[in-house]
């Protein structure tokens, strides 16, 4: 019973969050999930590291794009980057871009940020702070359709954009010879709880 309490507790401080923010917004295509991102982050919720992965300068330039008026230094929180993971974050970053129509510094934060999220434990979206897997496959089309066509399957996120990876390299883990025989189908496809 505390634990639901706790929990309804953290739900109405993330939506007094989300809202503060979204009465800041300036009302472009990213601004309610950056905005869903940084008040889940600043609950303690999710895995997001400090600025949401990027540097200080870039989280302050986006937060004067996106929220106008509001003092990016009260939303800089989380944990530092785990450098040693680097290699895999260049990696991940350089498929996000590459799938982008047009590269833009917004593009480029939205890649570094979807790159910080896929360096947590959980499902993608939970690890972003996000509130479903709606909200990312959104994130994803509006930022880096190509990919989000590709995935024509709904292969979940994190799992589709290490599978990219590999295929990318030639390296095929899987020993099935199709996913529709693959013992490990419901870990990859349908959807995330």
């Amino acid at each position: 019973m505390m634990a639901m309490m706790m929990n309804e507790a953290a739900t109405l401080d993330v939506r007094d969050l989300h809202a503060e923010l979204k009465s800041q917004a300036a009302g472009l295509g990213n601004d309610d999930t950056l905005a869903r991102m940084l008040a889940s982050r600043r609950a303690g919720i999710g895995a997001m590291p400090y600025c949401l992965g990027l540097s200080q300068k870039q989280f302050a330039a986006m937060m004067r794009l996106h929220f106008p008026g509001t003092e990016a230094e009260q939303w800089m929180h989380g944990p530092e980057l785990d450098l040693e993971r680097a290699p895999e974050r260049d990696d991940l970053r350089t498929l996000f871009l590459a799938n982008c129509p047009k590269v833009t510094p917004e593009k480029e934060w939205m890649a570094d940020i979807l790159v910080a999220g896929c360096m947590g434990d959980d499902h993608l979206w939970q690890d972003l702070g996000l509130w479903s897997r709606q909200d990312l496959s959104a994130l994803i089309e509006t930022n880096f359709p190509v990919l989000k066509a590709r995935n024509d399957r709904d292969m979940k996120w994190k799992r589709f954009f290490y599978k990219q990876l590999c295929n990318q390299e030639g390296v095929y883990t899987c020993r099935s010879p199709s996913c529709e025989v693959c013992a490990d189908y419901v870990r990859c496809f349908g959807p995330e709880d």
